[in-house]
């Protein structure tokens, strides 16, 4: 159902367009409901689409009455982009996982479009294609090294 998890996906982001601050609470019975869909899907949705790596924290409530909360975290400050590099990227990294940080330091206007691009090709499986072990270490550090040039 890739169709319907863009589409809950597109209502979760038009719902932040919609808020005061950066986060939104929802309810996801009350989603599957208008979606004519399980909650399981909206779990799916928020596991995939709604991750730390895309810069978004997800609490919930279970019970009656019970929600989920998410929460879009900014990168404002050096700060924020060091925690992002020792937390998010850690010894190892996969190659969609850093795709989704490079996005997201792009939404946030940390880095260029430029930027993002030579990133991406510098970390990508193609340019790392002579690597047969320990890739996405190898990702990892590449990665933090071109971050950390960045904070300076």
């Amino acid at each position: 159902m890739p169709g319907l998890s863009n589409t809950i996906e597109r209502f979760i982001m038009e719902l932040f367009q919609l808020a005061d601050n950066n986060i939104i609470e929802i309810q996801r019975n009350e989603m599957a409901q208008y979606f004519g869909c399980s909650p399981s899907q909206i779990n799916y949705v928020l596991s995939t689409r709604f991750t730390p790596y895309k810069g978004y924290y997800i609490e919930s409530k279970r019970g009656g009455g019970g929600y989920i909360k998410i929460i879009k975290v900014e990168i404002e400050d050096h700060d924020d982009l060091s925690d992002l590099i020792i937390n998010s990227i850690g010894d190892s990294i996969s190659k969609n996982k850093a795709y989704h940080i490079v996005d997201r330091l792009y939404e946030e206007k940390f880095i260029t479009k430029r930027e993002e691009e030579i990133i991406k090709v510098s970390i990508s499986d193609s340019s790392l294609s002579n690597i047969v072990n320990n890739r996405n270490n190898i990702r990892a550090d590449i990665l933090k090294n071109i971050l950390l040039i960045l904070l300076k």
